[in-house]
């Protein structure tokens, strides 16, 4: 098939799982082009089967800032047209779905089908979709799309609670390479971070107020007062300012290493013992999919989709939201005992590999793009 796939290039969820799609779909034949205003973080210089589409959105006095949902769709549709292309799958649904629903309409009037998938991946639904001014066309994006999928059966629910959509919403939940995210993938840069008789936490986020950081690096200083650690904060964001002042207040900035974003975290988490993830929300929860494949069992909060990634008990623990005593306990019954480390991590690795292969979600994503350019 011959597939466009708009998505942000941040290095949040929803742009990760777009190129991560996107990669694995050209791995099997398919002709992918990937459209945002800059090239998505995942993405290679140069992959067999991708093209990258840059969106530009031009700047003019009468505008009050760069009409980018309107570039979108006319970039959308010029793909389409010379490709041309089958379908359009956005992640993400404004703007993107309302960008290919414009473009879906512009190759109508040209006498061409274009079908429209659309993935909801979280703040879409949770946050922007739920501001009242935003609402209205988030649910005209949803019953428009030719097909809809979520990214958990949370979020697949939620969307219809609160915004009574009246169409199906296929649940295809976020997916890894076990092939490449897997525990003795550690790089020697990672394993730099480890110190005899020290554990190594993590914590993988874009720092918004929803990720509560703050909640990250409480844990682990009440974890320093037991066992000697170090913490690895991957990510940039609003709350970065926020972490770095804690850590100056707790006294422990010799032990926690801001990283920034990175683009190889699979060569990083393996070399970690347990992921850190308090967030208020999580509508999956990728970077816990991701350490769990590498072994790296998880500490995060019993809050949205989360449960449906993370078995609490097994593969790691969940509490409730602000649970700090809850969650340090935790983190120190598993890194305090070497033999209910390895049992946790490998359930870990057990659970990410078999429930969330790469190769089920893409042949789940090809049914529904087979269901939607059939106009079904």
């Amino acid at each position: 098939m011959r597939i466009g796939i708009a998505c942000y290039p941040t290095f949040g969820g929803s742009g990760v799982v777009a190129t991560e799609l996107a990669l694995a779909l050209a791995a099997r034949g398919h002709d992918v082009h990937m459209l945002s205003y800059e090239r998505p973080h995942r993405l290679p210089d140069f992959v067999p089967g991708v093209t990258y589409h840059q969106v530009s959105a031009p700047s003019y006095p009468l505008f009050l800032s760069p009409p980018y949902t309107l570039a979108l769709a006319t970039k959308m549709a010029d793909v389409a047209e010379h490709t041309p292309l089958d379908l359009l799958h956005v992640h993400y649904a404004l703007p993107h779905a309302i960008s290919a629903i414009l473009a879906r309409q512009m190759r109508e009037s040209a006498g061409a089908r274009l079908a429209v998938v659309t993935t909801l991946h979280g703040t879409d639904i949770t946050l922007v979709g739920q501001d009242q001014s935003y609402l209205p066309i988030t649910r005209f994006a949803i019953e428009k799309s030719d097909a809809v999928t979520a990214v958990s059966r949370y979020l697949a629910d939620l969307t219809v609670q609160q915004f009574g959509v009246r169409n199906p919403i296929d649940v295809v939940a976020n997916f890894v390479d076990g092939g490449r995210y897997r525990p003795d993938a550690a790089s020697d840069w990672a394993r730099g971070f480890r110190r005899p008789g020290e554990a190594l936490l993590v914590h993988v986020s874009n720092f918004r107020p929803v990720k509560r950081v703050g909640d990250v690096i409480a844990i682990f200083g009440r974890v320093l007062e037991k066992m000697p650690a170090r913490l690895l904060l991957v990510g940039d964001g609003p709350d970065r300012a926020l972490a770095e002042r804690t850590c100056r207040e707790l006294h422990i900035c010799d032990r926690v290493h801001f990283l920034g974003n990175l683009t190889a975290v699979e060569t990083l988490l393996p070399a970690c013992d347990l992921l850190l993830l308090t967030s208020d929300r999580e509508s999956f929860g990728l970077s816990a999919l991701e350490a769990m494949a590498c072994g790296v069992p998880v500490i995060g909060t019993d809050a949205g989709g989360l449960p449906e990634v993370v078995e609490s008990g097994k593969s790691g623990f969940l509490r409730p939201i602000g649970d700090i005593e809850g969650m340090t306990r935790d983190a120190l019954s598993i890194l305090s005992d070497p033999e209910r480390h390895r049992r946790f991590s490998e359930a870990a690795r057990l659970r990410a590999v078999t429930e969330f292969p790469e190769e089920r979600a893409v042949a789940r994503y090809l049914e529904i793009y087979e269901r939607a350019a059939a106009g079904q």
